[in-house]
């Protein structure tokens, strides 16, 4: 593929986070940085002139890395991203996709608490995965707890949610996303407040984020 000069200078050198990456990409007779994300069954690119391009994994022809470069075959034409060392590792991820409670983490048999969290999708395939699924309050032992949050005074229950979870588990605060009067910053200040540390973010749907918060390692006590 031939980059111009001033982003063959760069290959090698992107910085990537979890699942973004600060790339130049190639979409059709179109060349622009910016930032790439990789989402549960779709790949993003935010370029920063503007360019905004995404595609559903389902929609992909091909894909293939070769050369620290991450190779798509859209329907309107080829599409090329320069990760270096990681070009493999999201082709792979793209070719063999975690599914939504795999990158919640939740396992068969878990002790699950659902709270507010009304995604049918979400709800049948938890009820596939363990039995010991409840919507009541908790109160201690819990594996996992998902809380649907709609503004700032949802999450002061957090604090009472954190005493709920094992000293391993996990509290999912679920939230609308695109809204400009409470965003991710709220939840992660909620999450901060309430004792607990934000340690990872997951596309929950269309329409939701999820993030996930954990005690401190240093207040973790013996298991329950």
């Amino acid at each position: 593929m031939g980059w111009p000069d001033e982003c063959r200078e760069r290959r090698g050198r992107g910085f990537l986070t979890g699942q973004e990456a600060r790339c130049a990409a190639r979409i059709g007779d179109r060349l622009s940085e910016g930032k790439a994300l990789l989402e549960t069954d779709q790949l993003i690119f935010r370029g920063d002139d503007g360019l905004r391009w995404k595609i559903l994994f389902t929609e992909m022809r091909s894909v293939e890395a070769l050369d620290g470069e991450l190779r798509l075959q859209a329907a309107d034409g080829p599409v090329v991203f320069e990760l270096g060392g990681q070009a493999e590792k999201w082709a792979q991820k793209i070719l063999n996709p975690k599914s939504l409670l795999d990158k919640l983490g939740v396992k068969p048999g878990m002790r699950v608490v659902v709270l507010g969290v009304n995604d049918q999708d979400f709800l049948e395939g938890l009820g596939e995965r363990t039995e010991n699924v409840s919507f009541e309050q908790p109160a201690s032992a819990t594996d996992a707890i998902f809380v649907s949050v709609d503004g700032p005074a949802d999450l002061d229950r957090l604090a009472e949610l954190k005493r709920a979870i094992e000293p391993d588990g996990a509290v999912w605060v679920v939230f609308r996303k695109g809204r400009r009067d409470f965003n991710e910053n709220d939840v992660l200040r909620g999450g901060l407040a309430a004792g607990l540390v934000d340690v990872k973010v997951v596309r929950f749907s269309d329409t939701h984020t999820a993030s996930k918060f954990v005690i401190r390692k240093a207040e973790r006590s013996p298991a329950r």
